[in-house]
């Protein structure tokens, strides 16, 4: 499916932009990028801003029309911040847009259009889209640099892939620590015992210091690891 979600920059004036929306899509599994009529490309700058996603810069087509990159999409939605009166379907929330592109790109190709750094699409351009999308930000000031906005909807659409059932997607995890027996709990807490008695810690035979501190390392939950480290400084301790 994502293989089937195209990323269309039209007449992208900085190069270095290029290669920051294209890190943007490859963070987020998106491969296919087409230019229109950038103003600078192949360039210098927007492959060293790619930062590791060379591989999409140095793979982008481009092209000399809107229509042409996206003549064989199913589905193309045009990114903009301003509201127009263009007779199309509008989505208020980007996450609502994804859902409905990654189901179409299941079979079909489907395209994500971003215009021009100072002002965007033209309507004629937008006349090209079969639907509009706004990212909802701050009223006041609600500008976001044309990478920013890749990334952004890059991210929604991505999410709306992984989410579905069929994606096999497995999120990395960090290597589970194995956890300590009870036998090995038992001689830790023997040892901490003596440790304290012999320190002079524990002065009153009543008093329930052991337990307290039973409850917090159980709370804690030390690895097999992390319970080495602490028998090792209790050992330094005695003498």
């Amino acid at each position: 499916m994502l293989a089937n979600l195209r990323v269309v920059l039209v007449q992208t004036y900085h190069p270095g932009n290029i290669g920051a929306s294209a890190r943007a899509m490859k963070t987020m599994g998106l491969t296919d990028l087409v230019l229109v009529n950038p103003r600078q490309f192949p360039d210098p700058e927007a492959s060293r801003l790619a930062a590791g996603a060379e591989d999409i810069v140095e793979s982008a087509r481009v092209v000399d029309s809107l229509e042409a990159a996206v003549a064989d999409c199913v589905q193309v939605v045009g990114a903009s911040a301003r509201l127009r009166n263009q007779p199309l379907p509008h989505y208020d929330e980007p996450d609502a847009m994804a859902r409905d592109l990654i189901t179409q790109a299941e079979h079909d190709p489907v395209a994500m259009v971003f215009g021009r750094e100072r002002f965007g699409l033209t309507n004629d351009e937008i006349r090209c889209c079969s639907h509009q999308v706004s990212i909802p930000a701050n009223p006041d000031y609600g500008i976001l640099n044309l990478s920013q906005a890749v990334q952004v909807l890059a991210y929604e659409a991505f999410k709306a892939w992984r989410l579905r059932p069929e994606s096999g997607y497995e999120p990395q995890r960090a290597t589970q620590e194995r956890q300590p027996s009870r036998e090995q709990l038992a001689h830790f807490h023997a040892h901490l015992s003596r440790v304290m008695q012999a320190s002079g810690f524990i002065t009153q035979p009543h008093a329930r210091t052991e337990q307290h501190l039973q409850a917090l390392f159980a709370r804690a939950q030390p690895s097999r690891k992390e319970l080495s480290l602490l028998r090792g400084l209790l050992a330094s301790l005695e003498p």
